[in-house]
Formats: structure tokens, C-alpha cells, sequence
């Protein structure tokens, strides 16, 4: 879509109202297409990926961890920022996939592009599936991540989804995109 759309709103001044690391809140004062001037706010952060890494024997390598929001431990895929440093997206799951877990994988697949709250954020998550995955070594966790690495099956974790065992949402997504699409390897 091009600005040309009779539904786009026209950005009249943007500036961030507020920043913390990860993120940032910007405010923008808009022009409806009926003409009618108001503002919106939404989340705006750095391209990010998800990983859904299987290990050589054909398991999930899953993380635990804190998530202060919603108070608990969450169960999921390990997911992360794109670096400026990242020169492809494939680097970047490699990257988060050892930083998180611990894992490195032999090679990587890309399995969508979602937006997963385009009505609040101008979030983009790339999908992954790592293959071949083997523990080589540490994780090396952001001053402000607590993460435990553990394996289940594909079976496993999808009957966790079902039950109402798993909440990430990015999780939720990635396994059942898996599931419906596969991936090309």
C-alpha cells in the first residue's frame, strides 16, 4: 500500500516519547482520511527472530524463562534482536540460537515474516528452523535474561501448545506454521 490509499492517515510530527533498552514508544500526530487530526502511540523496536531449533536426534531445544509481565516462567523458542553487526538474517538466528541455548546448528531455514501486532507495534519477527543442532558450549545471556535450556519432542511440545501448556505467542505461531507449512531445507 502507498500513501496514495484512501485509508492511509497522514504523519503530521513523529518524535519518541519514551526509551528504555529494547525499545522505544513513539508519538505521532496523524490526519485520518476523513480529515479529522488526532495522535497514536505504538511500540517500535528492531527487526527480531525465532528460532525453532531440532537437534540432531530430531528433538526441540525449548527455553524456560522469567518474564517479568506476566510474572512466571514461559516456555518457548528461543527468540531475539537483529544486530546491526548481523549481516543476514540466517546470522542472526545463529547468533540468538548459541546465545540463548547454548546450541549451534548446522544450518538454518527461513519459515515466515509475521507482524505480530501491527496494530500496536511496528514489531517484524523472522522465522527460523535450525537443524542439527549440538550443545557446544555456554549460553551468553543479556544482563537481563534468566534462561534455561532443555529438549523435548516436536510431539511433546505440541501437545504442551494444545493443553494450554505454552502462552508465548511466538512460540505458538512458529510451531504450528512448522506443523501446517514445513520448511525447506
Amino acid at each position: 500500500m502507498t500513501d496514495e490509499d484512501p485509508l492511509a492517515w497522514k504523519t503530521l510530527d513523529s518524535e519518541v516519547a519514551y526509551t528504555c533498552p529494547g525499545f522505544e514508544i513513539r508519538h505521532e500526530d496523524v490526519r485520518l482520511p476523513d480529515g479529522v487530526k488526532t495522535d497514536f502511540d505504538y511500540l517500535t523496536e528492531p527487526e527480531s527472530v525465532a528460532v525453532l531449533p531440532f537437534t540432531e536426534d530430531g528433538d526441540v531445544v525449548v527455553i524456560e524463562e522469567w518474564r517479568q509481565a506476566v510474572s512466571r516462567v514461559s516456555r518457548g523458542l528461543p527468540v531475539g534482536g537483529v544486530e546491526p553487526e548481523d549481516d543476514t538474517l540466517e546470522l542472526s538466528a545463529h547468533r540468538e540460537l548459541t546465545e540463548e541455548t547454548g546450541y549451534e546448528a548446522d544450518r538454518v531455514s527461513h519459515l515466515t515474516t509475521v507482524e505480530p501486532a501491527n496494530g500496536i507495534a511496528d514489531s517484524v519477527m523472522h522465522y527460523f528452523v535450525a537443524y542439527d543442532c549440538v550443545p557446544t558450549g555456554e549460553q551468553e545471556l543479556d544482563d537481563n535474561e534468566s534462561i534455561r535450556a532443555t529438549t523435548t519432542t516436536f510431539d511433546a511440545l505440541k501437545e504442551e501448545i494444545a493443553t494450554d501448556g505454552v502462552y508465548d505467542g511466538r512460540t505458538v505461531l512458529g510451531v504450528s506454521y512448522y506443523e501446517t507449512f514445513g520448511a525447506e531445507e
